[in-house]
């Protein structure tokens, strides 16, 4: 299993903003450079976090992407489903439906995988970081 280059990223960003920008827009200029990504490919990005509802846009001379409020609560799952969507890692190519024992396995692991990455924080990691 493995999640793209993107979420990669958002995830990156994401801890960037809660750690070092919290209450002020970061332009995606600032963001690229601290990451070392391409502009065009992070913006890409940015605007599922923001149609997610994670951050949002501020035009203008100062502009550029801050957090919501409540960002304190923002988990790694909400980030990894901005970007990956919320389909199924898994789903069984015999058409058996949800009597397929492969298929019930593998689908409790996703739902504990999700559930871990649901109860992680970036803001808890950033704490972390900064051993608050």
């Amino acid at each position: 299993m493995k999640f793209t280059q993107a979420t990669d990223y958002a995830l990156h960003v994401m801890l960037y903003l809660v750690a070092e920008a919290p209450d002020k827009p970061v332009s995606v200029q600032i963001l690229a450079e601290k990451l070392g990504v391409s502009q065009t490919y992070l913006s890409k990005m940015l605007t599922k976090l923001v149609k997610a509802g994670l951050i949002h846009s501020v035009s203008g001379a100062n502009g550029g992407y801050r957090l919501k409020r409540n960002y304190e609560e923002i988990s790694f799952l909400d980030v990894i489903h901005a970007i990956e969507g919320t389909t199924s890692l898994f789903e069984c190519s015999f058409n058996h439906g949800s009597e397929c024992l492969i298929q019930q396995i593998v689908m409790d692991a996703e739902r504990q995988m999700e559930q871990s990455l649901g109860s992680k924080t970036i803001f808890e990691l950033a704490k972390q970081m900064k051993g608050v």
